[in-house]
């Protein structure tokens, strides 16, 4: 039997390889797969929605048109379907403790990952709703979690002010990976409580409007997503913005 890819079925390797390509054909201006990862990580753990129609453009790079709507189609299904594969790795580290998000990292000619555009990556889609983030950077306690995301994304930064205090050894990079991932992991947790209130708020709206007109299940979501309302708030659940 054949194959047949859904909203929320994992990119197989080759379709990732597919992606990257997609990415590299794009240009300097577009993230490549690394810190397209890291990227959404931060837009699914944020604890404001962003929607599509404003962070896709940061991925391809601004300005960047693609030669037909087919081939924009074909890009933002792979990039939702991995989008949908890191919600629900997310969603389900919410239930099990032990079940983390592993971020993509590419490898240099040694077999070496650095993480550098993934933090970079993560840091942008942080960026787009900073406030936000406001109180888990400056707790005491949950900063530390964003802590080595900061100290990768900023080592080679032409702003010394962002450069780590350290040189980051191997040691000291294999370290940060690691609390990387369990910072990412920690993070879409604490921002739990704020994501399930934007859901909430969603429904609430979608139910009001009702009252006065029903929604089709094929209809815009009155979210204001830009997805079916049969792929969105319908049933209350969180969503792909």
């Amino acid at each position: 039997m054949a194959f047949i890819p859904t909203a929320h079925s994992k990119l197989t390797d080759a379709e990732l390889d597919q992606l990257e390509a997609l990415l590299a054909d794009i240009g300097d201006t577009a993230m490549n797969i690394e810190q397209l990862d890291g990227f959404f990580v931060a837009l699914l753990c944020s604890p404001s929605a962003v929607m599509a129609s404003e962070y896709l453009p940061h991925v391809w790079g601004e300005g960047y048109e693609f030669e037909s709507q087919a081939a924009l189609e074909d890009f933002v299904d792979l990039a939702m379907r991995h989008w949908n594969s890191i919600m629900t790795t997310l969603m389900q580290s919410l239930k099990k403790s032990d079940h983390l998000y592993y971020p993509i990292l590419l490898e240099d000619e040694h077999g070496v990952a650095f993480g550098n555009r993934w933090a970079r990556g993560f840091m942008h889609g942080v960026s787009l709703r900073r406030r936000d983030w406001a109180d888990l950077i400056d707790d005491e306690e949950e900063g530390g979690s964003i802590l080595p995301m900061m100290l990768l994304a900023g080592e080679h930064s032409e702003d010394a002010s962002l450069r780590p205090p350290m040189e980051i050894t191997p040691e000291i990079r294999e370290s940060l990976i690691s609390m990387m991932v369990a910072g990412a992991n920690r993070i879409y947790r604490h921002f739990e409580p704020h994501r399930r209130r934007l859901v909430a708020t969603a429904a609430s709206a979608s139910q009001i409007r009702r009252i006065g007109e029903k929604v089709g299940r094929n209809a815009p979501c009155p979210c204001g997503s830009g997805r079916k309302f049969k792929q969105c708030c319908v049933d209350g659940s969180a969503t792909v913005h």
